[in-house]
């Protein structure tokens, strides 16, 4: 049997899996990141990858970005820093192990390992949405990435939705990151007076009748679900899949954005909407580098 690496590089932590073609993950290590000197993590995966006695055809790599995808190079993320800017880290790891290295974004590889074993395992469209700190994305036609002409499809963080809205970070005003994501429903409560500790506590608030609480809540649905019907008119898909902290763990977010979306739509599309939440687990990145490092084994 054949097998492929799988690694995560975090800002705080970092994560090297080994998998088989049936994308279980057999052997796992982690160990914090150095967000400053790439050559200390760099060396321990290495040290790992050299230490597993099977036949490995490649190595899928997620970064925090933005990410060069063409170049396979790390630009500019807020959590990694020093030596980590501007680094050709596909080619660099590959040099230190000899296998062929392939970089992409956490998105992207979450919407991979929903497309290929996850909720939309069984469609040739699959649109992803991870909806927590942030808010990334990843869109798949017939299991492949669709990273655009120059690396950057579905880096959807900026895009404008309410004129003159919140912003937060490099988050232009009125961004979706800005008002849907956790951090943006926690910040935004907070500048409000409320006392909360996460997008959670938001929603409690909101359920117990606080007005400012349902307020924001609503603006983070009712703008999201804007969002994913302008993706369902721009790309069709056969589905769109929520993951990440919000919409996994706040009862009831998925389905209301579902009905949110049907009713900004046309009367023909509303049938063919379809918007799941993510059943993979924290382990979707690793299941989608490990999957991409094996497709392009079987592309050359």
């Amino acid at each position: 049997m054949k097998y492929a690496v799988a690694i995560d590089i975090g800002g705080t932590n970092t994560r090297v899996a080994l998998a088989d073609e049936n994308l279980e993950i057999i052997d796992r290590h982690q160990f914090s990141t150095n967000p400053e000197d790439p050559e200390e993590t760099l060396g321990q995966i290495a040290s790992v990858i050299k230490s597993y006695d099977k036949e490995i055809v490649g190595v899928g790599m997620s970064c925090p970005g933005p990410l060069d995808l063409l170049k396979g190079q790390i630009l500019t993320p807020p959590n990694l820093k020093g030596g980590w800017r501007h680094m050709y880290v596909a080619e660099e790891l590959s040099k230190r192990i000899g296998l062929p290295v392939y970089l992409n974004n956490d998105a992207n590889l979450a919407a991979l390992a929903e497309a290929v074993k996850g909720e939309g395992r069984d469609c040739r469209y699959v649109q992803f949405l991870t909806i927590s700190t942030g808010i990334g994305a990843g869109f798949i036609i017939d299991k492949k990435i669709y990273q655009g002409a120059h690396g950057y499809g579905n880096e959807v963080a900026n895009c404008i939705m309410m004129q003159d809205g919140p912003s937060h970070g490099s988050i232009l005003p009125g961004g979706i990151e800005a008002i849907s994501s956790g951090t943006a429903i926690t910040t935004r409560a907070k500048k409000a007076g409320l006392c909360v500790k996460h997008a959670g506590e938001v929603n409690d608030l909101a359920l117990s009748g606080n007005e400012t609480a349902q307020a924001i809540m609503k603006d983070a649905k009712t703008y999201l679900a804007n969002f994913i019907a302008v993706i369902y008119a721009l790309a069709d898909p056969e589905i769109v899949i929520l993951g990440g902290s919000v919409a996994i763990k706040i009862k009831g977010f998925v389905e209301e954005v579902e009905e949110l979306v049907k009713s900004k739509v046309f009367e023909n599309m509303k049938p063919l909407i379809k918007i799941r939440k993510s059943t993979l687990g924290e382990d979707s990145g690793l299941l989608g580098a490990a999957y991409l490092a094996f497709s392009k084994e079987r592309e050359e």
